[in-house]
């Protein structure tokens, strides 16, 4: 195992890995700031090879997630690692996807972003809540952002709809089409939960076009 002396985006990198899920290296370039693909990729090989992180195949036809290993963890004072769901690794892509895009789009910081996983640690033991993927502030206004792929039980969307209404100033959704009973249920909830917005699922994915 080979050592490396760490440098502020090492950090960085350890810090994003460890508040989302799903983290590909695509996203990493971005989270972290490289002008490049390659250059992201060499530093990246440079932690894998130093024992910081590592990258896995899960899925056939998805790119290698990181994760953080203990030594990572350590030097960050992280307790826990995220355990990544298979049947969610489409799901929690996508919500980074979205991250960047919102970044690309309205000019935020994603260091000004709270990720579900950092608003379920605010909660801390307890009853586990509903939180939204991510939260923001743009233009003096708290957001909230959904990635919702598959359609839930329909009362159960409609609670998150209500809470995100009274916690937040505006909530976005991004679902896979306008041509779903997803989006059919969150245009029925306009009229009255009106900060609700809706992004085409199609429309966050050219941030990578």
């Amino acid at each position: 195992m080979s050592e490396i002396r760490l440098v502020d985006r090492d950090y960085r990198i350890i810090r994003e890995i460890d508040r989302w899920r799903a983290v590909q290296g695509k996203h990493i370039k971005e989270l972290a700031g490289f002008d490049g693909q390659k250059a992201c990729d060499r530093r990246l090989r440079k932690l894998i090879e130093a024992g910081y992180i590592k990258r896995e195949k899960i899925l056939y036809g998805v790119a290698g997630i990181y994760s953080n290993t203990s030594k990572a963890r350590y030097i960050v004072e992280i307790t826990t690692n995220q355990k990544i769901r298979v049947e969610q690794i489409h799901h929690d892509i996508i919500v980074i996807d979205t991250a960047i895009y919102i970044h690309k789009q309205y000019d935020v910081a994603y260091s000004d972003m709270a990720t579900e996983i950092e608003l379920h640690r605010q909660d801390g033991f307890g009853v586990r809540k509903h939180r939204p993927d991510f939260i923001c502030t743009i233009d003096g206004e708290t957001i909230c952002v959904e990635v919702e792929l598959s359609l839930k039980a329909k009362d159960r969307l409609e609670k998150n709809i209500v809470d995100n209404f009274r916690a937040y100033d505006r909530q976005i959704w991004v679902v896979p089409s306008m041509n779903t009973k997803i989006a059919d249920i969150l245009n029925q909830n306009l009229s009255t939960y009106t900060n609700i917005e809706i992004i085409e699922l199609q429309e966050v994915q050219k941030t990578y076009g």
